[in-house]
This record gives C-alpha cells, sequence and structure tokens, in this order.
C-alpha cells in the first residue's frame, strides 16, 4: 500500500513539473516574440517618421483669386503623395520676382522653380541659371503634344522648350449689353473692327451721354496684341526666332492703324482715358461709364461676377483692311532653377507634370479664368458647369483656338521687351492726352531701336 502511495505521488510531480517546464518555455518564447515583433514596429515607426519628404520651393507672383486657387492646387498636391513636399512662395509682382532671383541665383537661396512672365523668356534663357525642361521632357519620355498648341508654341523655339506653361492669357472684349440694348445695338453682335467700334460708340453716346463708348488702358501688352492680330511683328526676324532682332518687325501702316483708332476717338469724345491703371478701367466698366474695353481672359470670372449688368465677351477687334489673325499668349511659364540637386529638380518635375493634369487644369480655369494647358480639362464636368451657368467664359477659348498660327500669333522674344513695353505706353498716354500722333509715333519707334541697339551691345552682338 505504501509502495502504491509513493509510486502515485512521484509520478504526480513528474506531471507538474513537466507542466511547469512546458509552461515556462511557452511564456518565455510568447515574450520573446513579443519583444521582438514589438522592436519591429518600433522600427518601422522611427524609419517611417525619419523618412523626410523632398521639399520644392516654388517662386510665384499670383495674387487674390490666383492665389487663392494655386494655394489650393499645392495643398491637394502635398496631401496626395508621400514624397514631395511643394512649398508655394509669394515673390510680388513679376518684376519683383525677378529682380529678387538674380540676386540669389546660383547660391543655396535661389529656389527649385520659379513662375516668370512671358516677355521675360529671353532673358531666362540668356541668364544661364536655368534647366531647359526639354531635357526633363526627353529623359521621361513625357508628350508635350497634347497641350494646347496655341500656348505652347510661344514656350518652344527651335525645337526646344525651355519653361513649362502655366498660368495663360489672351485679351479680349468686354461689353455692357444692356448699354448695347439701349443704344439699339445687337447685344449678341459685338463690334468685330476698329471702324464698327466707333460707330458704337456713337449710338451709345447719344443713347447716355454720361457714358463713353470705349476704353484701352494705356499697356504695351494690349497693344502688342492689337499688332499681332492684324499679322504684324513685333520684331523683325521673325519676331526674334529665327535671329536676333536687330529692329522693329511691324509696318507703319500696321503701328499708326492703332494710334489713328485711338486719336479718333479721342476727337469724337467717345473715349474713356483711364491711362495706365487698369484698375480704374475696370471699376469704371463696372459703374456704367463705358461700355466697352480690352483686359486678359484672366478677369473675366470676376468681371462677369461684380457687374450689375449681363456682361458681354467678344475677339479682339481688328481694322476693317486686315483679316483677323487671332493673339498672343500672354501670361507666365514656370522655369528649373539650375544647379539643385538632381532629386530636388526630378521632384519640381512632378508637380509641373501634375499641374498638366486635366482635373488640375479643369480646377485652374474655372477658379481663375487662366486658360487649360490641358485641351482635355474642358471635358471635366466642372467645366461644362461653369460654361452652362457663363458661356461668356467659353468666349476666351474660342478666340485662342481660332487663332492662325504665325511668327505674328507666336509672339515676340527678346530681354529688351520690358522696356520696349512702357515706350509703348508712354506714346499711347500721349495720344489720349491729345497729342500729336505722327510725333508720338515716330517718338516710340525711335526709342524701341535704341532700345534693341542698347540689349544688343550690353551682349556684344
Amino acid at each position: 500500500m505504501k509502495k502504491n502511495f509513493l509510486l502515485t505521488s512521484l509520478m504526480v510531480l513528474l506531471v507538474v513539473i513537466l507542466a511547469a517546464c512546458s509552461s515556462g518555455e511557452s511564456s518565455s518564447e510568447t515574450e520573446v516574440e513579443a519583444e521582438t515583433n514589438s522592436g519591429s514596429e518600433t522600427e518601422t515607426t522611427e524609419n517611417n517618421e525619419s523618412k523626410e519628404k523632398q521639399v520644392v520651393t516654388f517662386w510665384h507672383s499670383m495674387g487674390g483669386a490666383g492665389q487663392e486657387a494655386l494655394n489650393s492646387i499645392v495643398e491637394s498636391y502635398n496631401s496626395s503623395q508621400d514624397e514631395i513636399q511643394v512649398n508655394a512662395e509669394y515673390q510680388g509682382t513679376y518684376d519683383e520676382s525677378l529682380t529678387k532671383f538674380n540676386a540669389v541665383a546660383g547660391s543655396d537661396s535661389a529656389p527649385t522653380m520659379i513662375q516668370t512672365f512671358e516677355i521675360g523668356t529671353r532673358a531666362m534663357i540668356n541668364s544661364g541659371q536655368i534647366l531647359p525642361i526639354q531635357e526633363l521632357i526627353d529623359s521621361d519620355g513625357y508628350d508635350m503634344s497634347g497641350l494646347e498648341e496655341n500656348i505652347t508654341n510661344y514656350y518652344s523655339l527651335d525645337g526646344t522648350f525651355y519653361s513649362m506653361p502655366f498660368n495663360s492669357s489672351t485679351p479680349v472684349m468686354y461689353y455692357n449689353k444692356d448699354a448695347f440694348e439701349a443704344a439699339g445695338l445687337d447685344p449678341e453682335a459685338a463690334p468685330e473692327t476698329f471702324e464698327e467700334i466707333i460707330e458704337a460708340n456713337k449710338a451709345i453716346a447719344e443713347a447716355n451721354p454720361e457714358m463713353k463708348g470705349f476704353a484701352l488702358q494705356a499697356y504695351g501688352w494690349l497693344w502688342e496684341q492689337l499688332l499681332a492680330n492684324q499679322g504684324a511683328l513685333l520684331l523683325n526676324n521673325d519676331n526674334g526666332r529665327s535671329d536676333t532682332p536687330t529692329e522693329i518687325g511691324w509696318t507703319e501702316e500696321e503701328g499708326k492703324s492703332i494710334f489713328n483708332w485711338v486719336k479718333q476717338m479721342v476727337d469724337d469724345g467717345t473715349f474713356a482715358n483711364y491711362g495706365t491703371n487698369g484698375d480704374n478701367m475696370v471699376a469704371g466698366f463696372l459703374a456704367g461709364d463705358v461700355a466697352m474695353f480690352l483686359q486678359s481672359s484672366a478677369s473675366s470670372r470676376d468681371v462677369i461676377d461684380n457687374a450689375p449688368f449681363e456682361v458681354g465677351i467678344a475677339y479682339l477687334p481688328h481694322p476693317e483692311a486686315k483679316e483677323r489673325q487671332g493673339v498672343v499668349i500672354g501670361g507666365a511659364s514656370l522655369w528649373m532653377v539650375d544647379g539643385k540637386p538632381e532629386e530636388e529638380q526630378k521632384a519640381a518635375w512632378e508637380f509641373m507634370k501634375y499641374l498638366q493634369t486635366p482635373e488640375v487644369q479643369a480646377q485652374w480655369h474655372v477658379g481663375t479664368g487662366y486658360f487649360a494647358i490641358n485641351p482635355a480639362a474642358y471635358d471635366e464636368q466642372v467645366v461644362k458647369d461653369a460654361y452652362a451657368e457663363k458661356p461668356q467664359l467659353q468666349v476666351t477659348v474660342d478666340q485662342l483656338q481660332d487663332t492662325k498660327s504665325s511668327f505674328a500669333t507666336q509672339g515676340a522674344l527678346m530681354d529688351m521687351l520690358p522696356e520696349g513695353r512702357k515706350i509703348m505706353e508712354t506714346a499711347l498716354e500721349s495720344v489720349y492726352n491729345g497729342g500729336n500722333v505722327d510725333e508720338a509715333y515716330s517718338t516710340a519707334v525711335d526709342q524701341f531701336n535704341a532700345a534693341i541697339e542698347k540689349a544688343n551691345a550690353a551682349r556684344g552682338e
């Protein structure tokens, strides 16, 4: 009996010991595994936290509604992926931004990419501080042919793209449909020629002596557009595209036609003189002081939304003796700055491509009035809805797409163009204030040619 009891006790003890050992091993393994997994998770978290986005510094000159729309796009891009952080930094006007860039170009303070107005194209190329985007296009196999041809034409030189089109616009004619109706004019058929505008002015003045018929801001860009619409060149040598310009490209007949047209309206008392102040001109239109004016298509949304009357938008006018040729693209493009690390440039390139997608371009077009660089954007529902609500917006696009491609409408390239614009603005203001057309025109031509000669001499040409 004792023997059986002892044997049973030993067996129970053995089971308990084995169970304890088994439990201990299992617990130990679980703890090790838990510690291993915990360590792995911690390491992954640390890696994710330590992985920083590639920063792209983007200098721009968009203010007001344009800046709001741009900031929205940048924020959407930054939150759409984990690799790139675009920092959009406002740098003032195009001139101010370019001055700042020239001061820091080649240093660590330079941005990754910069927005520059179209007439700064040649200056940017000559600066030696930019990387032509053609290099990125070629290495990436990116297809530029899907973008709006009448926009990309301006930014292509000898088959090379130096910058990416961004905010593009052309001038259009805005008119007060209510004033047209009151004057017995067809509000759905705006004047197409200089001569038709002069006649419409008279009818408007007769119906409302307090209202002027037409306003033209003394702005060199508008003068250039009225010139190009006649098929005239701003500079010789194919607007500076086949060789460096040496003098003006337009004829006296073409250049003077604009001055004489304005002079006749001034003499008729139907011209509203706002000088160089475009904001005052728009305000005068909205207040009912003037019935027609020329301005950028990028203003279309604001003008339509704020007018207490129905606004019409029409093509740019031309002399009766000349066939309409179309408009030159205005606005600005995006430049890749040279000397930056390759990964930083690649990141900026990814953002440039993102900006050209139909969805983003549709948002940009509707939100600002600038054209969609990618015409596929016009098929997006947000654009269709906007056109249904404001059909005038489509007129701006129609005018661009109806433009006949030529050296005249492709636009001029030279580093003295900002100075040239100021010369023409002074000449226009002289005529607005009753000055002699022949004298104002002759002085402007002499100064324009002198500016070309001076710019070429500065480059040793």
